[in-house]
């Protein structure tokens, strides 16, 4: 079976930077669901159009392809005292922008502040996304309906 519009895809992959170094791998396959319904990056989707079980693809992406220009516009300098007791560097908190969900990274403490990043770690570089196709089956009408992949046993919302 060749990889189109509502199959479920599962493959393995591996996340490299733009020098080469590994920044992620899957231990076990992950799958999503085929034919523009959000589950990858449309970049890598497209490269994954009609292949087979047993192929491999490499695609470079660009920050526009993954996740986005770096916005100097999300660093944040808020005062410790107005964050969770718990705030630490390297620790996330998430916020309600106008219905938007927004997540912040604390980069840096220092005399009372906390320096708050809303880019994603990854935002402004260059990836390269090498994957092996596993398995490819045909989405179930619910899996359609929802635009996901369920597990085994179905799903719930």
């Amino acid at each position: 079976m060749n990889i189109f519009a509502n199959t479920v895809v599962s493959i393995t992959f591996k996340l490299y930077d733009a020098q080469n170094a590994l920044i992620e791998e899957t231990p076990e396959p992950i799958a999503y669901l085929h034919g523009g319904y959000s589950g990858i990056f449309p970049k890598i989707e497209e490269a994954l159009n009609f292949r087979n079980v047993g192929d491999v693809v490499s695609v470079t992406l660009e920050p526009t392809d993954a996740f986005g220009d770096y916005d100097p516009q999300l660093i944040r300098l808020e005062p410790v005292d107005s964050l969770p007791p718990d705030v630490a560097v390297g620790g996330y908190l998430v916020a309600d922008e106008n219905g938007e969900e927004r997540v912040w990274r604390v980069t840096n403490i220092a005399d009372g502040k906390a320096v708050l990043d809303g880019n994603h770690e990854l935002a402004g570089q260059r990836l390269r996304f090498d994957c092996t196709v596993v398995e490819i089956r045909p989405a179930t009408q619910e899996e359609i309906q929802h635009g996901h992949v369920h597990g085994a046993h179905g799903h719930h919302h």
